[in-house]
């Protein structure tokens, strides 16, 4: 009874992490936000409007890497209390904005949606995911999977509602809405995240999972394994965002409805639980060899797409892009687990997250340029998805013997 108890409560906190990611998720809905403010505030350029987010990712990224030092001496729940408080100032923040006063708008919109709405994003994303991989010792992959769909498809689920009261409320209205509705469930979902007591039996009623040695952070950092295992994962995910950044466009372009593009997000959602649940049955090095072959198959299938000016292998190669893109954070999660241990985990595990600063930076910019010296083609872009195919390859197999030489 003692395992069904546990069993149940697992999948109960599972699913509550689930939506508070949902809602924390919503940050990635700039692209929702990004036109109304231009709007608004038509002397801010583009890159002025892009920087807020970016800002927002770089203190994402410090955030959980705060909340990852805070968790040896503060339950989870109470990081998601934080959490909370952070999101509700970011986003009543921004709604205090003054539609006259553009010089000061722009310094706010990036202190309270970049700075406090960022870091508020962190602290609950990495105290979701630490609490429930230590429930799910057995399935790691899986719980990573699903708690990461969610945030993955945050922007996509409560993007609709945001759409809906920016027309109806207007967007410095809509941003006190969503302050106070994020604040009340992360306040609600808090009671549901803690850590399992250590009397409890094993996760799995069938096998135990088999003790893994814990590396101290200095430790991690100090292996190779896990340097190139970080640049794979600024490869691997630069290469996505060089396509998913203009799906709709791509689409477009291609002869299909804009909408066609988000093909990308519900592909990369559902890669975080397919490939978490490959890793759990496979192992890392399976997993990575599969999710990189479809990185490959996706710029392949874009570039032959590119030169047929078919609509229907273009949307196979989105499939593809969202499905590789979606298994990397799965496979992050899972890795510095497995390779690293448990017991640093949350902290191990923000710093890896690190790599999605440079890949945000690296993987539009790039894909920026070439459409641009190639007028609107998006061929060679494709192409260099390929390219950071091979080299992510490559890193495989010199992470493997990484691996092998440091076990």
């Amino acid at each position: 009874m003692a395992n069904n108890n546990y069993s149940g409560k697992r999948w109960l906190y599972l699913a509550v992490g689930t939506v508070l990611l949902i809602f924390c998720g919503l940050i990635y809905g700039w692209s929702l936000f990004k036109a109304p403010f231009g709007e608004i505030y038509t002397d801010w350029s583009l890159s002025q409007l892009s920087m807020t987010f970016t800002i927002s990712m770089i203190f994402f990224c410090l955030g959980g890497f705060i909340a990852g030092k805070m968790s040896a001496k503060i339950k989870p729940n109470k990081i998601i209390m934080m959490s909370a408080v952070l999101l509700l100032v970011g986003f009543v923040g921004v709604s205090r904005m003054d539609p006259a006063n553009s010089s000061m708008s722009l310094p706010m919109l990036y202190v309270f949606y970049g700075v406090f709405a960022g870091t508020g994003v962190g602290f609950s994303y990495n105290g979701v995911i630490s609490s429930m991989n230590k429930w799910f010792p057995d399935k790691q992959g899986l719980a990573s999977g699903i708690m990461m769909m969610g945030f993955g498809l945050g922007a996509l689920i409560l993007g609709s509602i945001a759409t809906s009261l920016i027309a109806a409320k207007g967007i410095l209205t809509t941003f006190m809405i969503l302050g106070i509705m994020i604040f009340v469930v992360l306040m609600i979902g808090s009671f549901f995240i803690k850590n399992p007591e250590v009397t409890e039996p094993a996760a799995s009623e069938k096998t135990e999972a088999p003790a893994v040695p814990s590396m101290t952070t200095g430790e991690m950092l100090k292996s190779f394994s896990f340097w190139i295992f970080f640049i794979w994962c600024v490869v691997a995910n630069a290469a996505g965002l060089m396509v998913i950044g203009n799906a709709a466009s791509i689409a477009v372009l291609f002869g299909a409805p804009a909408i066609v593009g988000m093909v990308v997000s519900v592909c990369n959602g559902a890669g975080r639980v397919i490939i978490g649940a490959i890793f759990d049955k496979i192992g890392r090095k399976m997993t990575m060899l599969i999710n990189v072959m479809i990185l490959l198959a996706a710029g392949i299938v874009l570039v032959l797409g590119a030169k047929t000016t078919a609509v229907a292998i273009v949307i196979i190669g989105l499939v593809c892009t969202g499905l590789t893109y979606g298994g990397n954070p799965t496979i992050t999660s899972a890795f510095i687990s497995k390779q690293y241990g448990p017991v640093n985990f949350p902290v191990n595990f923000s710093i890896a997250n690190f790599s999605l600063i440079p890949a945000a930076i690296v993987g539009p910019m790039v894909a920026s340029s070439l459409i641009t010296a190639a007028n609107g083609s998006y061929i060679t872009t494709f192409m260099t998805m390929v390219g950071c195919g091979v080299v992510a390859l490559i890193l495989w197999v010199v992470l493997n013997a990484a691996c092998r030489k440091e076990a």
